[in-house]
């Protein structure tokens, strides 16, 4: 006799999209579940949209919204909940702080068309073609990451303001001749769309909040062009000498290989040009740099911003005293500091199973603790060298730099056993 499967849990919440177009846009399931609802929880403008027969409780969500949610739903345990949100509750939405907090199968969604469908729609722009960055709750660096000639972008604004910043950091970062529009109240009464502006061009006033910003990307000829793999122009780094030069970042990059949603420990940050180009692989990668020079860590923190990857978390402190305070990372590049009593011990302790360890050094104290970590751990050990051509009187030749000496390991069952002696 085949075993009764238990019963799907109840659904708590159900989560409706509706648009700017209000009520008339809802289709009849939607409308449905919102009519019968007993509570009504959702922005003060989504709640506007509501006919009196939505006769349930109505909730404005308190700020900041998340950590309220767990407390506001239980509070509403047991009645029949329905949440409102603009567009797709699953793109940049309230489905997913729900779907996160109550699991996918206590949670049903009903979407509407988000606004960048609609946008796409208006513009005549391919979805799959176009880059969308959100500046809902998060700053308007992260734009400079996905600036690149040709490319289009549509901007989630947070605000009226919105539309102004993008413009002006687009002027910052050599993109003032990018074609910019806006897009106002999407599949409302109050539609509007403006006619293409360049960034340089930009004056118009704040209108509607309820704003998107498509862009087409235009580089001014006198802006260096960075790439989309790591490796960038050492110029593209405010820097006092502390920096992992281009090639061996390029290398150093490659053999950390990060991955879609991987954390990083950049130990030893000095420019931070590591943890700046493992974030700038994928939007989802993190990282977290360790720099005990104040300085320095304020130096890191501007070429985040500037490079579009401000979620670079800077932490200013001498390892491995700090490391203890960080989340478990997938990988650790160790740029600085080797030669720090237990530093070593601690980045090799706090990597998982398949986690990667990757340190440089240019001096032999430091090539010497590598060596015997590879004893210990095996592991790849390489020497990295770059010659520069340079005029030698009226002929060229090789300028040697230092040659960089670089361990790469990733943790194993075989390797899980400590490093003794290997930090002395």
């Amino acid at each position: 006799m085949t075993p009764a499967r238990p019963a799907p849990p109840p659904v708590a919440v159900t989560v409706v999209g509706i648009g700017a177009d209000g009520w008339q846009g809802v289709p009849d399931g939607s409308r449905a579940a919102l009519l019968d609802a007993e509570v009504l929880i959702g922005g003060p403008r989504q709640l506007d949209l509501l006919p009196p027969g939505c006769a349930g409780e109505r909730i404005a969500w308190p700020s900041p919204l998340r950590p309220a949610v767990p407390g506001l739903l239980a509070a509403h345990a047991g009645r029949r909940i329905a949440v409102l949100a603009s567009g797709d509750p699953m793109f940049y939405g309230i489905g997913r702080t729900l779907t996160e907090i109550l699991g996918a199968d206590a949670v049903h969604v009903l979407p509407h068309p988000s606004s960048v469908s609609h946008a796409c729609a208006r513009l005549g722009w391919p979805l799959e073609d176009v880059e969308v960055v959100t500046l809902v709750g998060r700053p308007a660096a992260r734009v400079a990451a996905a600036l690149h000639e040709g490319r289009r972008l549509l901007v989630l604004s947070a605000d009226a303001a919105t539309p102004a910043e993008v413009a002006a950091l687009l002027r910052e970062r050599g993109y003032g001749p990018s074609r910019m529009r806006l897009l106002e109240q999407l599949g409302g009464e109050k539609e509007r769309t403006t006619v293409p502006t360049s960034a340089d061009d930009w004056h118009d006033e704040p209108g509607d909040p309820l704003n998107i910003v498509a862009v087409e990307c235009h580089r001014a000829p006198d802006t260096p062009r960075l790439g989309a793999v790591p490796g960038l122009p050492d110029t593209a780094y405010d820097h006092d000498g502390q920096l992992t030069k281009r090639h061996i970042r390029a290398v150093t990059l490659g053999v950390l290989a990060p991955a879609p949603g991987e954390l990083l420990w950049d130990v030893g940050g000095g420019s931070g040009s590591i943890a700046i180009e493992w974030l700038r692989t994928h939007p989802s990668c993190r990282a977290v740099t360790v720099e005990r020079d104040p300085v320095r860590a304020e130096r890191i923190t501007h070429n985040a911003d500037r490079l579009g990857v401000p979620g670079l978390r800077v932490v200013t402190g001498a390892a491995p005293d700090v490391l203890a305070q960080l989340p478990t990372p997938d990988a650790v590049f160790i740029g600085g500091g080797l030669t720090a009593p237990g530093l070593l011990d601690a980045c090799w302790e706090a990597l998982p199973v398949g986690g990667r360890l990757v340190a440089n050094t240019v001096t032999l104290e430091s090539e010497a603790l590598l060596a015997d970590a590879r004893r210990r751990r095996g592991g790849e050990l390489v020497r990295l060298a770059v010659a520069h051509a340079v005029p030698v009187g009226g002929f060229t030749g090789w300028r040697q730099a230092m040659p960089v000496t670089q361990w790469a390991v990733e943790k194993t069952q075989h390797t899980l056993n400590p490093l003794p002696g290997a930090d002395r």
